[in-house]
């Protein structure tokens, strides 16, 4: 067996994916790393070869568009309920019909419409710096915009998806007058200009250039993994808090597919997912991406298990897309860059 790469860097011209008797083209928004793998252990299983083309979520659903009818993918995988969201706003998606895909994933991690279904989890609590922080003062999001916190605090620009799908979170559960409020309240804590990407702020937070960070688990995952002392030093100085556990829960997100519109082959690209979403293609995959599986019977890495446990928000994550410019709104107005 042997899984065909292609990536997309800007190029929007035609791309002619080899024939196979029984074939599934893959757009891939997760790098070939944390995909690549999983896929081949399909094609191994099933004799079925797999197409992968990776990109970033935004090329991905532009080639789409572009190549309409004629478009070979059959599956779109990304991250973030925010992106899947737009590809179904975009009409390059239809539902998935398949018994055994709704009986292993739980309904908050399936699109209303069956349209995109969730691979993986992933958290986005609080992080803190352990020497300067006591977590008994920590509760919610909401509770991030008291004076204790002022000039305290890391996190990424509003252009970032996963910051969008937070804050359209919190107007489903607040409303948005109560959210922009937050917002702006956020902003006024901020210990510095947004700048870098989620393990950015994890790091701003062991250097002393802020106490509190907001970032996904998996990034954490990432440096407790990781052999460099530096990222060790993260990890020694940082911890975990899961905000609102006395409340509705903290945010989560995914990773997730759709099924194209067009797919050539919807037989394939069931059993792909169906595959996806067995226990120990879950385990293998949560745990290469250092995220959670949404079957609950599959188990957690050793590093995951040792965040703790958490108390989920357990809102339909479609409301992260249908929110998501009401969200981006809020933000702007709220002086979040």
């Amino acid at each position: 067996m042997r899984l065909t790469r292609l990536i997309v860097a800007g190029f929007l011209g035609a791309i002619t994916m080899p024939s196979f008797a029984a074939e599934v083209n893959v757009y891939s928004a997760r790098q070939d790393a944390l995909i690549a793998p999983l896929l081949e252990q399909f094609e191994e299983a099933t004799g079925i070869e797999v197409n992968l083309i990776t990109g970033k979520a935004e090329e991905l659903l532009t080639r789409i568009k572009a190549e309409g009818a004629a478009t070979p993918a059959d599956l779109l995988i990304t991250v973030d309920a925010g992106n899947l969201h737009r590809a179904k706003e975009a009409g390059v998606l239809r539902s998935i019909d398949s018994t055994l895909l709704y009986s292993r994933v739980p309904s908050q991690w399936i699109d209303p419409d069956k349209q995109w279904i969730g691979l993986t989890v992933r958290v986005r609590p609080i992080f803190y710096a352990k020497d300067r922080v006591d977590p008994s003062r920590l509760s919610t999001y909401e509770a991030l915009t008291d004076a204790q916190w002022k000039g305290r605090v890391c996190i990424r620009s509003s252009g970032n998806i996963y910051n969008q799908s937070l804050v359209a979170s919190m107007i489903e559960a607040n409303g948005e007058a109560a959210t922009e409020e937050w917002a702006r309240g956020l902003v006024s804590n901020f210990a510095r200009k947004p700048a870098g990407g989620d393990t950015d702020q994890l790091r701003a937070v062991a250097a002393g250039q802020c106490d509190i960070a907001i970032a996904n688990t998996y990034y954490f995952g990432r440096l407790l993994d990781s052999n460099k002392p530096a990222d060790q030093s993260v990890t020694e100085s940082v911890a975990v808090f899961w905000p609102n556990q006395n409340d509705r829960g903290s945010h989560v997100n995914i990773s997730g597919a759709g099924f194209v519109k067009y797919s050539k082959n919807q037989a394939e690209a069931t059993q792909l997912l169906e595959f996806m979403v067995s226990d120990a293609a879950q385990a293998y995959y949560a745990e290469i991406n250092h995220e959670y599986p949404v079957v609950e019977s599959a188990p957690l890495s050793p590093t995951i298990r040792a965040l703790g446990t958490y108390k989920a928000d357990s809102m339909n994550l479609g409301v992260l897309g249908t929110n998501n410019m009401r969200a981006v709104k809020v933000m702007d107005r709220a002086g979040w860059q």
